[in-house]
């Protein structure tokens, strides 16, 4: 957001747990889930692909019992705790057709990932990654983002506790904040589009902008010039995997930071840690919320790159976009050679628990954004005395 003029309108999209999308997302990071509490050490690579009737996975795993792991019924679960539970919708948990095309991992890329040590532990693949947080809301997070996910959470427990029965699954949110000076001024706009059963639009449009206000008022962000568009194009009936195909991966910018700061590219769901596209995206969220936490910098982004199984990362990159209190210099070396964090795949993975998930799951990370909530390790602040320490704050 450095680029952009001091006031500015910011927009963020996000997505339900129906959406095509993230069915297959929650699907992949279901059955990564299942190979890791058999086997730790799994090496999963799962997709799934879903369309009218139909739930297809395909990828690579290598799980030691993975005979006792049946993707078909894990799909079949998922898809139902979500709520597509009506055949006649075209898409339904006890209904759609399943094909299965996994297989194990290719030896060529294990041979450079599994090491005798943990720190000789080379990256799953190469490429670059991003990690981001900023002080704009409690949850260290762009304030865009934080609002659309929060929307579709609060829409989804209204339909689940049936206080508003004709909501369906499959929705999509998206909030823009006008900004002065780098901070919040105003909500200048909701979008909201939900699935429904046949309901009269005018009355899916006076229940959703209601709840909207009801979640959105502890902003203080609504105003009077706040436009709201619900359900814009007059009926959403039709929707979920009949709708529209899914397919693993495809919502990377709803799942990080809604656009704001940088993305490398790589997806997150169905790929164990050794994956560093998702563990060292997650460890550099780790260290940049961190930086903000202790006060310096208002905002922070950290570029991490790796090659194929290589161990140490070969740059780190920090930018403060002016708000730092030391040197972006200073923070990149404290990040490569401080001794408070330590980017080798095989250490932030046991650092932050990434095989052996504690009281959360992968699947858990899939809706509603993998940064910016409580529950998941890489969202700790216990970073902050050591980093103040080490720049003597």
């Amino acid at each position: 957001m450095s680029k952009l003029s001091s006031r500015h309108v910011f927009t963020s999209e996000a997505v339900s747990e129906g959406h095509p999308d993230k069915v297959c997302d929650q699907i992949s990071d279901a059955v990564l889930d299942a190979c890791l509490a058999l086997d730790s050490g799994s090496h999963v690579a799962c997709e799934t692909a879903v369309g009218t009737n139909m739930v297809c996975n395909l990828g690579e795993v290598t799980c030691k019992g993975w005979k006792s792991v049946n993707p078909q019924q894990i799909a079949r679960e998922v898809v139902k705790d979500i709520g597509y539970d009506n055949p006649a919708e075209g898409f339904s948990y006890d209904t759609f057709n399943y094909i299965c095309a996994l297989h194990g991992q290719s030896p060529d890329i294990n041979q450079g990932v599994s090491k005798a040590t943990l720190e000789e532990q080379g990256a799953g693949d190469q490429g670059m990654m991003f990690g981001y947080a900023s002080n704009a809301t409690p949850e260290l997070m762009p304030a865009p983002i934080v609002y659309a996910h929060q929307l579709l959470q609060y829409f989804t427990a209204l339909r689940k506790n049936r206080e508003i029965p004709y909501l369906r699954p499959d929705s999509k949110s998206q909030v823009s904040v006008l900004y002065d000076g780098g901070k919040a001024k105003e909500i200048t706009a909701v979008v909201i589009s939900h699935q429904t059963g046949p309901v009269g639009i005018e009355t899916i449009r006076k229940d959703l902008e209601e709840a909207a206000r009801q979640l959105l008022k502890d902003t203080g962000l609504l105003t009077n010039r706040t436009k709201f568009h619900i359900n814009p194009t007059g009926r959403f009936e039709i929707g979920g995997p009949c709708g529209d195909s899914g397919l693993t991966g495809r919502k990377i910018i709803v799942d990080t930071y809604g656009g704001v700061g940088s993305h490398g590219g790589g997806a997150f769901s169905g790929k164990d840690p050794s994956k560093v596209d998702r563990s060292a995206a997650y460890y550099g969220r780790y260290a940049a919320k961190n930086i903000v936490a202790a006060g310096l910098a208002d905002k922070c982004e950290i570029q991490v790159a790796y090659a194929i199984g290589v161990a140490e990362p070969l740059s780190i990159n920090v930018s403060t976009y002016g708000t730092g209190k030391v040197s972006e210099e200073k923070l990149a070396d404290a990040l490569m050679n401080g001794g408070i964090f330590d980017f080798r795949p095989g250490m932030l993975v046991q650092e932050l628990g990434l095989t052996k998930p504690d009281g959360w799951s992968y699947r858990k990370t899939a809706n509603y954004g993998h940064f910016g909530r409580e529950g998941f390790p890489w969202e700790k602040t216990d970073k902050v005395d050591q980093l103040k320490d080490f720049f003597k704050l």
